[in-house]
């Protein structure tokens, strides 16, 4: 709960098998138990299908979904995944957009924005759909973000730390920020001192931005 003391607004639950920060729903359901109602529980999904998705998360009270998709996702079209959002317990959707797609606004376009309460921009490529430790490039895209904040809300993800979180939001602006890896001491565990550092470092750019 360390990231519950710290301030956090939202915990990350990731269900994708072979990341090293997979969580069981045993495991997530025994954590989300505890959480206090007014944080944002959000399973992570990477090539999952829509009905997989609804289960895990009506199992482990995940209150929203972050969706990697791929041509190999269940089969599943993406009305079936914009559904989630409004059938209950509905789910708020974050689809996560490649920045180093060739026209991440066009992948962002293909969502219908109803469904959508946020896109989590990311670095993810090829294999590995996110969790990198790499940012892409902010200033290169910082118009193809503000395109695609004027779809739905925009959160940055990909390779932030306590040490460079202050600039991405300065050079973005976006509605929230996501970190994974680097806050970890090691893959799959994280350093409580850089959790700590991190949000900091967000609530006081987020002071500068507004």
């Amino acid at each position: 709960m360390i990231a519950v003391e710290a301030g956090a607004d939202a915990l990350g639950f990731v269900f994708y098998k072979e990341s090293p920060r997979y969580v069981s729903c045993e495991v997530a359901s025994t954590i989300t138990a505890v959480v206090p109602d007014t944080i944002e529980r959000v399973g992570v999904f990477a090539h999952t299908s829509s009905e997989e998705i609804r289960d895990i998360t009506a199992s482990t009270r995940m209150t929203a979904a972050q969706i990697c998709l791929d041509d190999n996702s269940g089969g599943n079209s993406r009305g079936k995944f914009e559904a989630l959002a409004h059938q209950g317990p509905a789910l708020r959707l974050l689809p996560v957009i490649s920045m180093r797609r060739d026209d991440p606004e066009q992948e962002a376009k293909s969502w219908n924005p109803k469904a959508v309460f946020a896109f989590l921009l990311d670095s993810g490529f090829g294999g590995q759909p996110g969790g990198t430790g790499q940012s892409f490039d902010w200033s290169r895209n910082a118009e193809t973000a503000a395109s695609i904040k004027r779809l739905r809300h925009v959160i940055v993800a990909g390779g932030l730390t306590p040490e460079n979180v202050t600039e991405a939001m300065q050079v973005l602006a976006p509605w929230g920020v996501d970190v994974s890896s680097g806050l970890e001491a090691r893959p799959g565990k994280k350093d409580p001192d850089k959790l700590k550092a991190f949000i900091a470092a967000v609530r006081a750019a987020d002071r500068k931005v507004q």
